[in-house]
Parts: C-alpha cells; structure tokens; sequence
C-alpha cells in the first residue's frame, strides 16, 4: 500500500512544499495521489518513449486517459522520463499536462549540439505541438 508514504507528503505539505509523486499512468495511482494529498503528479512517460508502432499508441493513450484523469481528481499533471525530440510532441500536445521533464536526454544530446541548440530545439517542437492542439 501507499498509506506508508501519508506522514511524510503530509509533513512536507505544511512545510509549504509541493509535493509532486512519480507514478504510472494509471487511475490507481491518480487515486492513490489524492488520498495521499499531493496536489502534483509526473506521469511516467518510459513505456511510451520505449515502445513504438501499436503498442506506442497504446501506451501514450494511457498518458493522455491519465492527463484527463488527473484533471478531474483537482491534480496538477506533469510528464516525463524518457522524452525525446522524436516523443515530445504529443505528450506535450496534452491538454492537462502543464509541464514536462526532459533533462536527462538534453544533457546527451548537448555533447553533440550544444545545451543551448538542444533547449531551444526541444522548446520549439513543445511549442509547436500546444499551437496545433490550439489551432
């Protein structure tokens, strides 16, 4: 169970820190969050980067199920794990997801572009994705 973790989301919620829980893209899990009373999650995003064709379909619908989910459990939703520049778009295309997590894979490819070239160009596809889900 999950109710081991209740003292300490609770101890760092009066502190006046967010708390923000890494959990899988399941209702479960948003459930769990709530009762534990983190306002934030991050949505896993591996099983989605790893995978591809039908399968990578079926695992970025979890994500956005999830995203929507979250919204109506009152969570504040991010993503991340495993984005690339190839993965990002439709992740960050989600309506409910109000931040994504891509650190490690920038700090790979900026031994090849530069940390500057390798933000901007990941910044530009996000960007690009949340126009055309606003067009």
């Amino acid at each position: 169970g999950h109710q081991h973790l209740a003292p300490y989301v609770s101890a760092l919620n009066d502190a006046g820190i967010r708390v923000s829980l890494f959990i899988e893209p399941e209702r479960t899990q948003l459930e769990a969050a709530v009762s534990l009373g983190a306002p934030v999650v991050e949505l896993h995003t591996g099983a989605y980067c790893d995978s591809t064709g039908a399968e990578q379909e079926r695992q970025f619908q979890r994500i956005a199920d999830a995203a929507v989910a979250a919204g109506e459990l009152g969570l504040e939703c991010h993503a991340g794990h495993g984005l690339t520049f190839d993965t990002v778009g439709p992740v960050a295309a989600l309506a409910n997801v109000r931040e994504l997590n891509i650190g490690h894979f920038l700090i790979g490819e900026a031994i090849f572009s530069g940390l500057d070239s390798s933000i901007k160009r990941m910044r530009s596809l996000m960007d690009k994705a949340r126009a055309e889900r606003s067009a």
